[in-house]
């Protein structure tokens, strides 16, 4: 393995070449603040001019290429506009948003974490004052469940077309994220405690614990998968008689997610239900604007895993410079913490970024400036 860490930066589509531009731009003063052995390689996949150019979003040998980095950084993927444009060259979804997919199962990242902390100067959607303790990650199962793409259309464009789309939950996949939640509540009563800071849980039997798993089903409905998960999850949290744990069923976390979000700490959940509840922890810690998102493969540090941020390619303002580039800049301080495995000045990299970033937040919030004056600025704390 090579000493320099390498980045495979993936602008994509709309807004997503603007907001990679200034991470980029961070990445250049830390590297040099730092020390940092550090480069990177821009890609023009996937995306969807290249699609235009090639009939494909990436090449056939994208993952091979892809496999040579230590992570991979993407901006936005989606049609990019512009939306006045009724002749466009138009992909569907399915099509325009396929890499994600291929990407995350060619190199297992099967987990899916999106924190949810809302940080000073973030907009505040609730009108709670407690809401000021948002502080969450909700971890998503990212190899299989509902988005195996199994599945088929029969009598396809007739009245008596049937349409089945199938699931898939393993024990051994159910059992690893299950237990990474269980593991990142501890990490994370251990960063507190390190920091001074507390959090309370109760569990069912009374006890009091600094941390806290929930696990999200639909077991009522969907009672096959749901009872797996509800059965792994109980049996596992007898090895950590430390963190408390209760379950939801999706319909009720979406209610209690908005009712009391500050009463979360980790929360684990399925491909699809973790999908939809991190974009609902995101707006309410703040917005899609300052969401970070990260692809992981635990197991595997040689696999590299992908960071990104939670807000799409938004073609609508694309090439205007108007996208923010704050979730952008969280998810590229995650990406450097997560490095710190192959070089452990990496941390210190991304942790001056992730304070820069919130403190131009805290400072300037709600105030509408220019992709480039907010990563202007965020440089500039860093040059201080």
């Amino acid at each position: 393995m090579s000493a320099t860490t390498n980045i495979a930066i993936t602008p994509g589509d709309g807004i997503g070449p603007e907001v990679v531009n200034q991470a980029v731009n961070c990445l250049a003063l830390l590297r040099q603040r730092f020390k940092l052995d550090l480069d990177w390689h821009q890609f023009p996949w996937p995306s969807h001019h290249w699609h235009q150019q090639h009939g494909e979003s990436m090449p056939a040998d994208a993952l091979e290429q892809l496999g040579a980095f230590d992570a991979i950084l993407l901006g936005a993927l989606g049609d990019p506009g512009p939306v006045t444009d009724h002749n466009r060259y138009l992909l569907s979804d399915s099509v325009s948003l396929a890499p994600l997919l291929q990407i995350r199962k060619g190199f297992d990242q099967w987990a899916c974490e999106r924190p949810a902390r809302l940080l000073p100067g973030a907009r505040q959607y609730l009108a709670d004052d407690r809401a000021r303790d948002i502080d969450m990650l909700v971890i998503r199962e990212n190899s299989e469940g509902e988005y195996v793409s199994q599945g088929g259309r029969l009598r396809q464009g007739t009245p008596h077309e049937v349409a089945t789309q199938i699931e898939v939950f393993t024990h051994f996949a159910s059992e690893r994220i299950i237990r990474y939640g269980f593991e990142q509540a501890r990490a994370r009563a251990i960063h507190r405690k390190q920091h001074d800071e507390t959090r309370q849980f109760q569990t069912l039997d009374g006890r009091v614990c600094d941390s806290q798993v929930c696990l999200v089903t639909k077991r009522n409905a969907l009672r096959y998968w749901g009872d797996l998960y509800t059965e792994v999850f109980e049996r596992m949290s007898l090895e950590y008689p430390d963190v408390a744990t209760h379950h939801e069923l999706v319909d009720a976390a979406c209610m209690k997610f908005v009712q009391s979000p500050w009463a979360f700490d980790v929360v684990v959940a399925s491909n699809l239900q973790g999908d939809i509840l991190t974009d609902l922890a995101a707006v309410l810690s703040g917005g899609l604007g300052v969401a970070p998102s990260c692809n992981l493969n635990p197991t595997d540090p040689t696999m590299p895993s992908m960071f990104e941020p939670t807000h799409g390619s938004a073609p609508d303002i694309a090439g205007q410079g108007l996208a923010d580039p704050t979730a952008m800049l969280f998810t590229t301080a995650r990406m450097l913490d997560w490095l710190a495995h192959k070089d452990p000045t990496m941390a210190a990299a991304g942790h001056a970024l992730f304070e820069a970033t919130a403190a131009d937040l805290a400072q300037h919030g709600g105030k509408r400036r220019s992709t480039a004056e907010i990563g202007a600025a965020v440089c500039a704390r860093l040059n201080a």
